[in-house]
């Protein structure tokens, strides 16, 4: 019999928020000047890899809100009572901040959002939910 010891294995990766950006045809584009968008994909990405799905996609039909995020629960969150948050006009990067940092602390369900997000915070009508929370 070996006296070896078997490999340790790797925790298995928790399951984590997801962040959707929009980028198509009004957020991340010349329609809201002065506004770095691929940075502030780019700081997303950066900032929370570790703890969360950063995903561009090509619009999300709100845009009249350009530009928009949304934050859903890791499954944990949605345990815990959490849904999906729609933020507009996220064209600051203060408000990518606060967005990253309550990210970070859990998201929706497991951290209270900065209160300065309520600013932002819209509700989008139930066929553009649906299309991105399914």
């Amino acid at each position: 019999m070996s006296r070896r010891k078997a490999p340790a294995r790797a925790a298995a990766p928790q399951p984590q928020c997801t962040v959707t950006v929009c980028r198509g045809c009004c957020c991340g584009t010349d329609k809201v000047p002065g506004v770095d968008h691929a940075a502030q994909l780019a700081m997303l990405k950066a900032e929370l890899g570790a703890v969360a799905q950063v995903r561009a996609v090509n619009c999300l039909d709100a845009c009249e809100q350009a530009n928009v995020v949304v934050v859903q629960p890791s499954p944990a969150g949605r345990a815990a009572g959490g849904r999906p948050v729609w933020l507009g006009l996220v064209n600051d990067p203060d408000a990518t901040a606060d967005i990253t940092a309550w990210v970070r602390a859990g998201g929706p369900g497991l951290a209270e959002p900065p209160d300065i997000l309520d600013l932002y915070a819209f509700a989008p009508s139930r066929r553009v939910r649906r299309a991105v929370e399914d």
